[in-house]
């Protein structure tokens, strides 16, 4: 039942969120919380997310998705996202994701790799983790999903200067 209302919550809000410039990635439901998380193409700033959780608030007033009261929080994504739909997979094309798989589907039960090719059904994950180096998994098998942050290499340190030296310039007279 929770999942059919995200479901009608993701379709009413998505118009409300697209209206100011921004994408609705996901709507979930507990018992007492309305999470609803968003992003923009080269990132989201404050500013926005303040204006979406007003502008999604007054669409809830209408709607009153939880019998109770209820919290409303209003995100990106950040850098470590859930993936829970095929358009998330879709999206994470070339990212590296960790996947958790239900219980009784096979010996291994995580899975990190690559984001090779995700269609309606599954997602295909490549990489030295992977077992047998590639794997096609149905959605239906995956308990939990998310994207995971690599950190790059540190930036070189600047070089440093020789002790006692100092940098000295002529003045110059016009």
């Amino acid at each position: 039942m929770a999942h059919e209302n995200a479901e009608t919550l993701y379709g009413a809000l998505s118009p409300v969120v697209a209206a100011l410039g921004l994408e609705l990635v996901d709507v979930e439901l507990s018992a007492s919380t309305v999470r609803v998380t968003v992003e923009r193409e080269g990132g989201i700033d404050l500013d926005s997310l303040a204006a979406a959780n007003r502008a999604i608030s007054d669409a809830l007033d209408g709607i009153d998705p939880l019998p109770d009261r209820y919290t409303l929080e209003v995100s990106s994504p950040g850098l470590e996202r859930r993936l829970r739909t095929p358009a998330h997979f879709a999206k994470a094309m070339g990212e590296v994701v960790s996947v958790r798989l239900r219980p009784g589907d096979g010996e291994t039960r995580r899975i990190q790799g690559t984001v090779t090719a995700a269609d309606e059904r599954a997602v295909t994950l490549e990489g030295p983790e992977v077992p047998g180096g590639a794997r096609r998994v149905e959605y239906d098998v995956i308990e939990r999903a998310r994207t995971v942050f690599e950190w790059g290499a540190k930036p070189p340190l600047p070089p440093k200067r020789a002790k006692g030296h100092k940098s000295r310039e002529k003045a110059r007279t016009p």
